[in-house]
């Protein structure tokens, strides 16, 4: 009875989630941005989805996070407080020890979340995941080329320098795409929505944006998973 209770225990109290995606080593990060280089967006989402479906995805991208989120009641002015679990870095593909974070549309973002039993977040969850954070970056503005691949590629690079092997849940290296009641006014569905990216201070860079199209895709925005068979 003792060692039941103690891995009665252990299992309340973990912090990590496993998913139960496919497994696959076919392409390593760098050999995605190499074929990738010229590829418009509509190619690149091609590939990016059939790798990622396939779990051509290093195996940190698995486990995730709990996070811990409290509200107040409008009503009954009470403390909510709510779980869920968020991946611990933005989508990417490649293998264990070659990977790169990848970039993809908004109708995408949403397929992929739908198969991989995922939500995408709200931007309340965006500012709770950077709080929660165990590693968080200052952002790094780019300005030039900022929709083709090779700037994907490049800013990953800087993004790894400045992480520099330390792991854990990490923010403040890219905007999210996010759900939001919002685009409930676009009927059309023909918009992405863009929220955050937060500076050492905590405040984001990128207020609640939908005014690119669904199709549009840079180097700063990226797809946070929330599992939700783990709310």
């Amino acid at each position: 009875m003792i060692r039941l209770g103690i891995l009665l225990l252990f299992a309340s109290c973990t912090t990590l989630r496993k998913s139960d995606w496919p497994k696959s080593n076919e392409m390593t990060g760098s050999d995605y941005y190499r074929i990738a280089a010229g590829y418009d967006w509509k190619q690149r989402d091609s590939l990016t989805e059939a790798l990622v479906l396939r779990g051509n995805i290093p195996n940190f991208l698995r486990r995730f996070v709990r996070v811990r989120m409290r509200s107040i009641d409008s009503i009954s002015g009470k403390t909510i407080t709510t779980t869920f679990w968020a991946a611990p870095d933005y989508l990417a593909v490649g293998t264990n020890t070659d990977w790169a974070r990848v970039h993809v549309t908004a109708r995408l973002a949403q397929r992929l979340a739908d198969r991989l039993h995922c939500i995408l977040p709200t931007t309340q969850m965006v500012d709770q995941i950077y709080t929660s954070a165990r590693v968080k970056l200052e952002p790094v503005p780019m300005y030039a080329y900022r929709d083709s691949t090779p700037t994907f590629w490049q800013h990953h690079l800087i993004v790894e320098g400045q992480r520099k092997g330390r792991k854990g849940l990490i923010a403040g290296i890219q905007k999210d795409i996010v759900q939001t009641e919002r685009l409930k006014q676009y009927p059309n569905n023909d918009r992405v929505a863009i929220y955050g990216w937060h500076r050492l201070d905590g405040k984001p860079i990128q207020p609640l944006y939908l005014g690119h199209v669904w199709w549009y895709v840079d180097y700063s925005q990226g797809v946070r998973l929330i599992h939700s068979r783990g709310r």
